[in-house]
């Protein structure tokens, strides 16, 4: 027996990258698609159907999305249905979740720290109006 022999002109095919995915996404026909994928599966023909866009502009955007990582197909007799890939939209969604926790930190921080950088003609904390003497209604 033989063992397998592998070319190495063969590409090297990654599941999901990144920068790639948010560039696929930076084109709002691709977002259409994506939009109509999260719904449920479909062929080219059907995404053509709902898009103001031809059947080939339909297959070029879903090779962009599929290299993304974002899209998977799979034949289904003369037809390929097209979905989303969990994975990679997963992905897309940790990195979101860690700009938004970074960010809430971030404001968080600046809450809580005092503001030394306030207008000049701000109060100070000895010239603060007394809110007991603020107008109001009349205490019995």
């Amino acid at each position: 027996m033989t063992a397998p022999i592998v070319r190495a002109s063969l590409p090297f095919v990654a599941t999901y990258q990144p920068d790639e995915a948010w560039g696929a996404l930076g084109d709002p026909n691709r977002r259409a698609i994506v939009a109509c994928l999260a719904e449920r599966p479909r062929a080219v023909g059907e995404l053509a159907d709902d898009l103001p866009i031809s059947r080939p502009a339909v297959s070029q955007h879903l090779r962009v999305l599929k290299e993304a990582g974002l899209v998977t197909d799979q034949a289904a007799g003369t037809r390929r249905i097209y979905r989303l890939n969990p994975t990679g939209v997963a992905a897309l969604r940790d990195q979101l979740d860690t700009y938004w926790n970074r960010a809430l930190a971030g404001y968080q921080d600046a809450v809580a720290s005092p503001d030394d950088t306030g207008p000049a003609d701000a109060p100070s904390a000895g010239g603060q109006q007394d809110v007991t003497d603020a107008p109001g209604p009349e205490k019995p």
